[in-house]
């Protein structure tokens, strides 16, 4: 069988095709013959040096294809099921993991860093991990809804609280968890603020429902959301990009409002003045991934079609180096994916 592995840290030509012996079932679990999968940028930074990571280690998070056989405590119908994968590893017996609120779980880790991935020909998981998907949906979507949905799922409405009317921020508009940020802060009736860096991407981030558009490389986006809100400011901030952009998010917060922060892809050092934060009572939130009842719940808004996986492009898996450095380049609108066909 076949796998990308990393062996050690580095560029994308760390990324080897490996043979691997075949996987064996154990019970409750199933084995997945695997069709498609696509990028994150936890993938880059697993490949370029993540301390701890397990090496050799099979790369990738998220994934979609077809049961293919069972363990014993699995019922056989489920063979043959189109399913995506839930990447995340929980404990499920601690105090987070019994109050639903498993991304607190001191045991949490994700699949293509913690343990092995998935970009390879055939995965095991548990049973609970391989959730069936609508029919109309390819195996490269499906491949890209997981971790994304749940992710901004979880920081829009289980961190957040975003409420219908609120002005919402989303920064990086055109990443994976940017382009779901803005469908799901639309589902719950946000006034949506995207900011990309082309005309294209802003374009782009208009069709996906985002009433106002900025470019950060032509617009002042403070002045721009002050305007904006008619002198307001934001209520929640979606932040992801960390040091470029954090004196901004915070400038342009509201009284009351809420940044909310899953990755710092610029850089992790962050200036904050404590006298606005509690003069304004504004709140700072950090969010890892996401639970079980985040992937519910942005699974619920894909099964009504109110949410939908976004799509850049499409690799063959033998092209995988390639696919990293695209996704390096900031390029891309939505997800990188990987087929296997």
């Amino acid at each position: 069988m076949k796998a990308i592995r990393i062996h050690e840290h580095g560029g994308a030509d760390a990324l080897k095709w490996d043979d691997i012996p075949e996987p064996e079932l154990s019970v409750n679990q199933v084995l997945v013959d695997i069709k498609a999968t696509s990028l994150n940028h936890l993938d880059i930074w697993v490949r370029k040096g993540i301390p701890g990571v397990p090496l050799p280690l099979i790369t990738g998070s998220d994934a979609a294809g077809i049961i293919s056989e069972v363990g014993d405590g699995v019922k056989k119908s489920r063979i043959g099921e189109k399913v995506m994968i839930q990447p995340l590893i929980f404990c499920g017996k601690c105090a987070s993991c019994n109050k639903g609120k498993e991304n607190l779980c001191k045991s949490m880790g994700i699949m293509g860093e913690n343990c092995q991935g998935v970009n390879a020909e055939r995965i095991i998981v548990e049973e609970s991990q391989a959730i069936p998907f609508p029919d109309q949906l390819s195996f490269e979507a499906a491949a890209s809804f997981a971790l994304v949905a749940q992710t901004s799922f979880q920081m829009l409405v289980r961190r957040a609280n975003l409420q219908a009317g609120e002005f919402v921020l989303i920064w990086g508009a055109s990443s994976g968890v940017g382009s779901m940020g803005i469908q799901i802060a639309k589902v719950k009736g946000a006034t949506v603020i995207a900011i990309s860096g082309t005309n294209e991407k802003c374009e782009k981030a208009g069709l996906l429902g985002a009433d106002h558009i900025l470019n950060y490389k032509t617009d002042d986006i403070f002045s721009e959301v002050k305007s904006l809100t008619n002198g307001k400011g934001i209520d929640v901030v979606f932040e992801h990009v960390g040091q470029e952009t954090w004196n901004i998010s915070m400038k342009s917060l509201a009284r009351g409002g809420r940044v909310v922060t899953c990755g710092a892809t610029t850089g992790f050092k962050a200036n904050l003045n404590l006298t606005h934060l509690f003069f304004k009572q504004q709140s700072i939130l950090g969010s890892t991934m996401g639970s079980v009842s985040s992937f519910d719940g942005a699974l619920t808004l894909l099964n009504e079609g109110k949410i939908k996986p976004v799509i850049d492009r499409i690799f063959p898996i033998s092209e995988i180096q390639s696919a990293h450095e695209y996704l390096e380049s900031s390029m891309q609108f939505g997800k990188v994916v990987l087929s296997y066909e």
